[in-house]
């Protein structure tokens, strides 16, 4: 499936790195809201019996999807399955044996942006939304971030950090060449 999206020359804007802090970035939000509703009492009664259990159950599983774009994250910016292990206090070969699988997928959505649908008419991105549509991506982390005050009234504390296409950042500073 070669044929070209609007969302391609976006996307070619941002590193491959830029764009798996980007799905890191936008799956810690989901841990952190997640996380922020187990911190009120006020709606406890309207809770069934073991209900929290379910919401801390499925912090967990967020927390989970969220290291493993971590570690795709750490691939993509260079560190080896051993500097990787470190953190995880395991081996390199478990580190490598636990998350290939996940670097392998990230890996082919490049490869193969996208697969039809059962119809066969529409096309499914491959790649996570945050990914896929970095600009949309990055609005919508800036506004989280300035709204929790991560970054102290920074309103890029997301975007700013990102490592840009080699392009991209010369387009945005032409007389930085001359």
């Amino acid at each position: 499936m070669s044929e070209s999206t609007p969302y391609d020359l976006d996307r070619a804007a941002y590193t491959r790195e830029a764009r798996a802090r980007l799905v890191l970035a936008d799956n810690a939000t989901e841990v952190a809201d997640a996380a922020s509703g187990l911190v009120s009492t006020r709606n406890d009664d309207d809770t069934g019996l073991g209900g929290r259990v379910s919401q801390a159950r499925q912090l967990i599983e967020l927390a989970e999807h969220t290291l493993k774009s971590a570690v795709v994250y750490e691939v993509e910016r260079g560190s080896s399955w051993a500097q990787i292990a470190a953190y995880l206090e395991i081996s390199a070969e478990e580190a490598e044996e636990r998350y290939a699988a996940d670097v392998q997928r990230w890996n082919r959505a490049f490869e193969e942006p996208y697969r039809l649908d059962e119809t066969g008419r529409k096309r499914i991105p491959q790649l996570p939304t945050a990914a896929y549509d970095p600009s949309w991506a990055c609005t919508q982390l800036d506004r989280w971030a300035f709204v929790r005050h991560v970054g102290i009234d920074d309103r890029e504390a997301v975007s700013a950090g990102l490592a840009m296409s080699e392009t991209t950042a010369e387009r945005a500073a032409p007389e930085e060449r001359n």
